[in-house]
């Protein structure tokens, strides 16, 4: 028997951090974003526990409790309340409304296992998914490329990584390096004469070694004709000349399923870190944010209480990067997670020109921003 775990919180990084708590285990989490949502779905699919939030709007936790027991059907069902440190209390309280327990926020994922195990037996899945390639790991780029300045280009552009970019000439050449080495990307120019990019590229696909290993087409931004070829015989992706070198990084990071957010988070002592680049353009942005909840759940899982948004190479605001901080900021408030800045003087300055950041208050550097903590409260958003 499978069981079902009933998540409702209007916190979807709340809720994240419950999926995640137990992705490794053999139950289903369902969620809902409020008690509307939550009843609805205890009523169609019964689960085996509820964790269930105090604190919601419209109608709160105490709420659904209330119309679970009284519901002949629904009654029986264990519920697990989710409070902040102040709303302890008040749980205890109503805990003779039928509270199997409670958790106060924020919570290690261990201890969401711990208590959710008392109640059902959970069984571990002992195939856990494996961890994705770091953008920090070695990898080995195959460019098969006739004109040695693009090899060049492309080789000077990427050295700043761990990637070692290897080039050849001609097709031969590409089908021996390929024999010889475990390669985990490959670029292919498409103006090798006599199609032979596109040879080449049948024949890697018909070998064990590259059939699944991600091929770029390298090719002339004006030449229509051989994108659409090459997007219609499978390439994996189009790299336009002149190159765009951040671009074309993002792209192999992109189709080498690479983990790029130790670019922008990291964990220094007991501060959770959020470091923003010096130019944040908006794939950067877009970057950030797809990592944000997951890393903040990370996080809060690992018993850390406190963040800092490392601002301090930035060089210019925008209202993009203002709407990502405001959500990085919310998302800390959902788990209780206290938060700082840290910025340089054409930040701050510029703050002050924004309605909705004109209340920041910025420190100089992280270890400054450590010292804060417990004797100023979170900057407003």
């Amino acid at each position: 028997m499978r069981y079902k775990i009933l998540s409702v919180d209007d916190s979807k990084t709340v809720r994240i951090i419950i999926k995640k708590a137990f992705k490794n285990y053999d139950c289903e989490i369902l969620e809902a974003a409020n008690v509307v949502e939550g009843l609805a779905i205890a009523n169609k699919e019964p689960p085996d526990v509820i964790l269930l939030d105090v604190t919601m709007p419209v109608m709160d936790g105490v709420e659904m409790l209330t119309k679970l027991k009284s519901d002949p059907n629904l009654k029986a069902i264990p519920v697990v309340m989710l409070t902040a440190e102040g709303g302890k209390d008040n749980v205890l309280k109503i805990a003779k409304i039928g509270v199997r327990d409670y958790i106060v926020k924020p919570f290690k994922e261990d201890v969401l296992v711990q208590k959710v195990g008392r109640i059902i037996d959970l069984k571990p899945i002992t195939d856990a998914p494996a961890k994705n390639k770091s953008i920090f790991d070695p990898a080995k780029l195959l460019v098969v490329e006739d004109k040695p300045a693009i090899l060049a280009q492309i080789q000077d552009g990427l050295k700043h990584t761990p990637w070692q970019v290897h080039g050849v000439a001609t097709t031969g050449e590409a089908i021996d390096y390929c024999g010889a080495n475990a390669v985990d990307l490959i670029m292919i120019s498409l103006s090798l004469p006599e199609d032979a990019a596109f040879t080449l590229f049948r024949v890697l696909r018909t070998s064990l070694k590259t059939k699944y290993t991600p091929i770029f087409g390298l090719v002339v931004k004006t030449d229509n004709a051989a994108q659409q070829q090459a997007q219609q015989v499978g390439f994996t992706g189009i790299a336009t000349k002149p190159l765009d070198l951040p671009d074309l990084e993002a792209k192999i990071a992109r189709a080498m399923n690479l983990d790029t957010s130790e670019r922008y988070f990291r964990v220094d002592g007991d501060l959770f870190v959020m470091r923003l680049p010096e130019t944040c353009t908006p794939s950067v942005i877009a970057e950030v944010g797809n990592y944000l909840r997951g890393k903040v759940s990370d996080a809060v899982d690992s018993g850390i209480g406190r963040a800092v948004f490392d601002l301090h190479e930035v060089k210019r605001l925008d209202m993009q990067l203002i709407k990502l901080l405001l959500t990085a900021m919310q998302t800390c408030r959902e788990v209780a997670l206290q938060y700082t800045l840290v910025g340089s003087g054409p930040v701050v300055a510029e703050c002050r020109g924004y309605e909705d950041t004109r209340g920041w208050q910025f420190h100089e550097t992280i270890e400054e921003a450590r010292q804060s903590f417990g004797k100023t409260a979170a900057p407003a958003a």
